[in-house]
């Protein structure tokens, strides 16, 4: 029988390594250890260089296939897919907005397996996106200072990219060596969930940095891109891959571990009509957020086709609608992450609570996932823009 798998649905994992990844999730998240081996594996694979151009050694995938890899890394450990967000987004802007002397400089590091983690968000400050860590000039390099937090990723990468504001109070993109004098990367993050994605602080102390390190952030230019919607689908896949995995939990325990209850009338519990149909909702909700997510990669893929009229790729309209189907994925995905996290528990009962099987983590984790952008925003802003086609914010969070 032919499969009925649409081929943009094929996994580009190799074989292997999403198990090899999945047996080591629920443990190493219950012991918070990081899930460095599981980094390594992925470094290894020469995933890390699917979005690079095949003229510059990568593998020249689209979005549909970038975000096929990540709902299945979600799946396997939902820490390792977010904890590569910031590589696989400092990736992005070099395809969209990296200038030719910045892609001569970084491709081949991305495809020779090198990893670059975050610090651009701050914590502390009196408005949200206000910035405080500064880059100087010091004779004929710079200096950065300044403090960092949700620094995801950081621990597992060979570079740090900083956002810092110069003596002109420009925007900033500072390429720094994770093992530069002054780095300083502090594994403090203690969120309920997502625990292991390294997103802690990173302190900067009289760092050097060089001309070739250094890029004008053009992220915050005025008009639309296609890395706020990128940055945000991320988010969703991540939660569809968390839908999955609670799926695949919830069926394994129902098969293997539940007890029917007394009153049900059965002998199984995967017998019992409400274990049917708790899993069956589990399953309508992960096959939508996986839907919808591959969806909006394609409107994005189809966005960046669109000529434009400038030297970043994707025509306003198009982009904005590529802005407002993302946001509308994200409802999609993050309700059923919560509802799989919450739902696998109608299957299990009392016993499923039992931290030995670590079936809190897909709620923990997706609740976390969730809190970065409320999806109550996001459907106002899809409705504004169906009914008066008003734009997405262009704030990075559309």
């Amino acid at each position: 029988m032919p499969s009925r798998v649409p081929p943009h649905a094929l996994s580009v994992a190799p074989p292997g390594l999403l198990d090899r990844i999945r047996a080591d999730a629920a443990p190493l998240e219950a012991a918070r250890e990081l899930p460095y081996k599981s980094v390594d594996l992925v470094r290894d694979s020469g995933l890390g260089a699917l979005r690079v151009p095949r003229e510059h050694g990568g593998a020249g995938g689209s979005l549909v296939e970038l975000f096929r890899l990540v709902i299945d890394l979600a799946e396997a450990d939902s820490n390792v897919a977010q904890a590569l967000r910031p590589h696989f987004g400092f990736v992005e802007l070099l395809i969209s907005q990296g200038t030719v002397d910045e892609r001569a400089r970084w491709y081949p590091a991305v495809v020779a397996g090198e990893l670059f983690g975050n610090a651009a968000s701050e914590r502390g400050t009196a408005h949200p996106g206000e910035m405080r860590t500064r880059i100087t000039r010091d004779g004929a390099a710079f200096r950065v200072d300044g403090t960092k937090f949700y620094s995801t990723g950081a621990l597992f990468a060979d570079h740090v990219v900083v956002i810092a504001l110069d003596d002109e109070d420009r925007r900033v993109r500072v390429v720094l060596p994770r093992s530069r004098e002054g780095v300083e990367l502090v594994d403090d993050w203690d969120a309920l969930g997502q625990r292991t994605t390294a997103s802690g602080t990173t302190r900067l102390r009289q760092v050097v940095a060089y001309d070739d390190e250094i890029a004008v952030d053009a992220t915050g230019r005025q008009r639309r891109t296609h890395l706020g919607p990128y940055y945000q689908l991320f988010l969703a896949a991540v939660h569809a891959g968390i839908a999955k995995a609670a799926l695949a939990d919830a069926v394994t325990y129902g098969r293997e571990k539940a007890r029917a209850v007394q009153h049900a009338s059965v002998g199984r519990a995967v017998d019992d009509p409400l274990v049917q149909l708790a899993v069956g909702d589990i399953a309508a909700g992960a096959l939508a957020a996986e839907a919808v997510v591959l969806h909006a990669a394609a409107v994005i893929d189809a966005a960046l086709a669109v000529p434009a009229d400038d030297d970043i790729a994707g025509a306003p309209d198009a982009l904005h609608e590529a802005a407002a189907t993302v946001a509308q994925a994200q409802i999609t995905a993050s309700r059923a992450a919560l509802n799989a996290g919450e739902r696998l528990y109608d299957v299990g009962g009392a016993s499923a609570t039992l931290r030995e099987h670590h079936l809190d983590r897909h709620w923990r984790n997706a609740r976390t996932v969730a809190s970065h952008n409320p999806i109550a925003h996001k459907a106002r802003v899809s409705g504004d823009w169906l009914l008066n086609g008003t734009p997405p914010p262009l704030n990075g969070f559309f």
